[in-house]
């Protein structure tokens, strides 16, 4: 992956998961690296890392995109460093399993406000460079649940359906200007995900979940390609594609079979 050589990149949400992924192979094609996400040490880890073995610049900010004031803070560093980003890369992100009434108010806002009001808002932030140098890509992690509502995760998949339309939307206005916009959607992916939603014990039990490094290396390849959206995976794919020849409440019916959380046995 070598079109962002020696050029800025940013990645949200880069302390685990598919965000190291992503980070890792962009300095491997060369690409300078603006790091963010809450967890500093992980952040200087992996900054360190990534300089020494691939020779490139990584510096890290550290930022929780929960607080609506973070996104400008994220800019003003990379202002304040005189870095232009040539690619940003919207990451971060998390969901919340069960029953839509059991989580606390405050956990189903912060992650529309991470998944969605901080995407909209960096990707404000960092456009119109992008449109002015008439050069630029946007990537927005999106997942395979933007493509149905998913009963015990209705609030994470409605804030990927929101990455989706407006990365698809993105990228019709952006490429008159010469930017890229694309859309990741992967399925189940080896990372903390399940972890951070509660999800582990149901996410253990599946089979045929992606790495993070496969997933980001279809992402970047893609966006590279002038792609607006890809799923990851042939099964993903098939899987999303099938949905479309029947009704979409059978398709909800039968997820919430798949994802209804299991009765708690009596104490």
């Amino acid at each position: 992956m070598t079109p962002w050589k020696e050029k800025w990149a940013l990645v949200t949400g880069a302390s685990a998961g598919i965000g190291i992924a992503l980070a890792r192979e962009l300095a491997t094609g060369g690409a300078n690296l603006v790091l963010t996400a809450r967890r500093t040490n992980r952040l200087e880890e992996l900054a360190r890392e990534l300089a020494s073995t691939h020779k490139i610049s990584a510096e890290i900010c550290s930022a929780d995109l929960a607080q609506p004031n973070a996104p400008e803070e994220i800019f003003q560093f990379t202002v304040a460093k005189r870095i232009e980003i040539d690619v940003l890369i919207n990451n971060a992100g998390f969901g919340q399993y069960g029953e839509f009434t059991n989580p606390d108010t405050k956990r189903l806002l912060d992650m529309v406000q991470v998944n969605c009001a901080a995407v909209v808002h960096l990707s404000r932030l960092y456009l119109p460079d992008m449109v002015r140098r008439r050069s630029g890509y946007v990537m927005i992690v999106a997942s395979t649940a933007s493509f149905q509502g998913v009963p015990y995760l209705s609030t994470y998949a409605a804030t990927k359906a929101f990455d989706l339309l407006l990365a698809e939307g993105l990228a019709e206005e952006m490429k008159p200007h010469g930017v890229r916009v694309c859309a990741l959607c992967p399925g189940s992916t080896e990372s903390e995900f399940s972890e951070v939603a509660g999800q582990s014990s149901l996410m253990a039990a599946r089979r045929n979940r992606e790495t993070a490094e496969k997933v980001a290396l279809v992402g970047l390849q893609a966006l590279a390609a002038g792609k607006s959206q890809v799923i990851s995976g042939m099964g993903n794919y098939l899987g999303v594609h099938a949905q479309r020849l029947v009704p979409r409440r059978w398709v909800t019916r039968v997820a919430a079979r798949l994802f209804r959380p299991a009765p708690e046995k009596p104490a």
